[in-house]
């Protein structure tokens, strides 16, 4: 399309936004947050095909200026709330759906390179996983209680100590975004080495089956919720590499912003795996029935969730457009 066409197309549109950023226009939460969506397409468009052009600086500084006036505007009350889960991270999910693959990406293949690592040479499990650990594994797997280490501590210590764990792993994986996403990326390495290790060891032993039984009760929640703070830590990374027409300064800022929300989205992943972790792990005679089913409903919660939501969320923004 042309540019004269696309202005054409969509003056209507602008101007009525620009009506409602001087106060002559009244949008509903449901209509501003449609246009907002809208708004950001018409952007998107305008850089792809128009990326030095008027059009493209002036849609820049309208969004900015929406954007802006939507977050000054937010007041914390239980409806924010509903409106964050509901609408503002899935919208943020969408958008960040490259990061999340990526980060999937770095996870899987890093767990891959650790149990490879590990099925051909014996002393590569011991330099990621330590001896101390090792050899305690060992004395519990001779004594017919392989996965003990979950029942040594107390239930409420081992909740907290893990959750609180858990999160300063994520906060690493979104900081570490600050050296670029390469930053964010060894942090993923490494944790998925140590899982791809972890696994290799259990199933040298004979063990796979109850290590997926037992472990993947708190575990697919755990590293899904790792992954997705990875994801998150791309974002920040490549906020300042890339920043397109904003400024690097106001590209990181955003960056930041959308980075810190989806961090906020992992939190209550990181405290039911914390939980399931520190009571519900440790009961390795559970009928298996009652693990997988834990497993399985935590790896829909998931997939649904952070994956097909966002995209189901996104196609209905759109088609409200038209």
């Amino acid at each position: 399309m042309k540019e004269v066409n696309f202005i054409k197309k969509n003056i209507s549109f602008w101007e009525n936004i620009e009506k409602y950023n001087e106060g002559h226009l009244d949008l509903s939460p449901d209509e501003l947050k449609n246009s907002y969506i809208h708004l950001i397409d018409d952007l998107s468009y305008s850089r792809t095909f128009y990326p030095n052009s008027q059009t493209t600086m002036y849609l820049n500084q309208l969004s900015l200026k929406i954007h802006s006036k939507i977050y000054k505007k937010k007041h914390f009350n239980f409806d924010s709330v509903i409106r964050f889960w509901k609408l503002e991270l899935p919208a943020i999910l969408y958008k960040s759906r490259k990061e999340l693959f990526i980060a999937f990406s770095i996870f899987l293949v890093s767990m891959m390179i650790g149990v490879l690592s590990g099925k051909f040479d014996d002393s590569f499990i011991r330099l990621i996983l330590g001896d101390e650990y090792v050899n305690m594994t060992l004395r519990n797997i001779d004594k017919g209680d392989p996965l003990a280490v979950y029942k040594q501590a107390n239930q409420m210590d081992m909740f907290l100590g893990i959750t609180i764990n858990n999160m300063l792993v994520s906060f690493n994986a979104f900081a570490f975004g600050l050296l670029t996403s390469f930053g964010t990326g060894f942090i993923l390495f490494k944790n998925g080495v140590m899982l791809g290790a972890f696994q290799q060891f259990f199933s040298d032993k004979g063990l796979f089956y109850d290590y997926i039984r037992v472990v993947w009760i708190h575990g697919t929640l755990e590293i899904s919720a790792i992954i997705i703070a990875g994801a998150a830590g791309i974002v920040l990374g490549n906020s300042f590499l890339y920043p397109g027409t904003y400024t690097r300064l106001e590209s990181f800022k955003q960056g930041a912003e959308r980075g810190i929300k989806i961090i906020i989205g992992t939190m209550p992943m990181f405290l039911v795996a914390g939980f399931l972790e520190g009571f519900v792990t440790r009961l390795t005679d559970m009928p298996h029935i009652f693990n997988f089913f834990i497993i399985i409903m935590s790896l829909a919660f998931v997939i649904w969730y952070y994956v097909i939501y966002p995209f189901k969320f996104n196609n209905r923004s759109l088609y409200a457009e038209r």
